[in-house]
């Protein structure tokens, strides 16, 4: 008789011949999430302009939470009174939360680093915040989220390679600190890797984070302005460091195309406000990249916003439809919109999944490159 095995558990379901892609299974106390995945950002616990059902009827299977919002605003003592995240929020599924360590990044100008932390200035109300890595996992406790990350230093791009080791130094305390500091029953703690464009920086901060043991691993300091290739050099210089039992994430990546690159370096997990926040803006994201909803040519445009799209847009308006609320400023096109962005990532990671079981990714990932070429000429 089979057992649903422990909470933490990673399982390698198929592998690629012909790079490290795989698929697997995280198991988790909201269940379990298939990867290669896609999470959706809900920052102020919403996915913004989705309901719970939307992300479930789009294959949602995990979305992302921000620490560092939720600290400000509603605050923990909101979120302890509903009874965690999940219930405040009422969303059965799998929750990863942020540290709030890139978000204290982006306050550069406004913030003080002390070993233990960091001062700063709320972007609300200006009031003075501390935040570090026990302030982090304590607010990750209450929030009762499945995955917490560690507190880190996000590094900047470019960065000085004595800089980098600084921040590295500072990293590796404040992910000990997080690892040892109370969780919430079942809550996973997964390490960031830092080390800026410097691999063997990254190599060392990944070997130490492997010696603490945590349930997963994520790749950060990416996608903070660096070229396409700097990416994917720090993820190759990190993977290979990281045990294959564990979830390897990417931090902050949403295109189609790098992710798939990523994940033929080994990663599992992505996320990215890149679905919400375009749509919020009139473009949809489809196959062959990003079509500005709002641009004139689709005036008449009786198509659905991406032909062969099952998503409830596609199935229910035309391109014409949608352009109208748009620039008539009705708040269901941006609705549309995001429904159809976030369906389609959740099923480019389906059809990815597939792609790697059937022993096809590398001309899936050919024939997505292509596509995307296409569209640009």
């Amino acid at each position: 008789m089979s057992t649903t095995p422990s909470i933490g558990t990673f399982e390698t379901t198929a592998t690629d011949a012909d790079s490290r892609a795989r698929t697997g299974r995280l198991w988790t106390a909201h269940g379990p999430i298939d990867t290669p995945v896609f999470m959706p950002v809900g920052t102020q616990a919403t996915v913004k302009a989705l309901e719970p059902r939307d992300l479930v009827e789009n294959d949602a299977s995990i979305i992302l939470g921000n620490t560092y919002h939720l600290l400000l605003r509603p605050g923990p003592e909101v979120i302890a009174n509903a009874g965690g995240l999940h219930k405040f929020m009422n969303w059965p599924r799998p929750i990863l939360t942020d540290s709030g360590g890139f978000q204290v990044f982006s306050l550069a100008k406004m913030r003080k680093l002390t070993p233990d932390g960091c001062w700063f200035n709320s972007h609300l109300d200006g009031r003075r915040i501390f935040l570090g890595p026990r302030e982090s996992m304590e607010m990750q406790r209450i929030l009762g989220s499945d995955i917490a990350m560690a507190f880190d230093e996000c590094l900047p791009w470019p960065c000085e390679r004595e800089r980098a080791e600084k921040s590295v130094a500072i990293t590796l305390e404040w992910a000990k600190m997080s690892l040892d500091a109370p969780h919430a029953p079942g809550q996973l703690v997964f390490g960031i890797v830092q080390g800026g464009i410097y691999d063997d920086i990254r190599r060392k901060c990944a070997e130490a984070l492997v010696q603490m043991d945590f349930p997963g691993y994520a790749i950060g300091g990416v996608s903070v302005g660096e070229p396409e290739e700097a990416m994917y050099q720090a993820v190759e210089a990190s993977v290979p460091y990281l045990p294959v039992e564990k979830p390897r994430y990417v931090m902050g990546l949403g295109v189609m195309t790098q992710m798939a690159e990523c994940v033929a370096r080994g990663i599992d997990m992505f996320d990215c406000v890149l679905p919400t926040r375009i749509a919020r803006h009139g473009t949809a994201v489809t196959r062959c990249g990003n079509v500005a909803i709002k641009a004139a040519k689709w005036e008449k445009d009786l198509g659905p916003v991406e032909d062969g799209c099952n998503c409830y847009c596609c199935r229910n308006f035309t391109r014409s439809y949608v352009r109208h609320l748009l620039h008539a400023g009705e708040i269901l096109g941006v609705r549309l919109l995001t429904i159809h962005n976030v369906h389609r990532l959740c099923s480019f990671m389906r059809e990815m999944r597939e792609a790697i079981a059937s022993g096809r990714f590398s001309e899936w990932k050919d024939e997505l490159h292509k596509q995307q070429r296409k569209e640009r000429q």
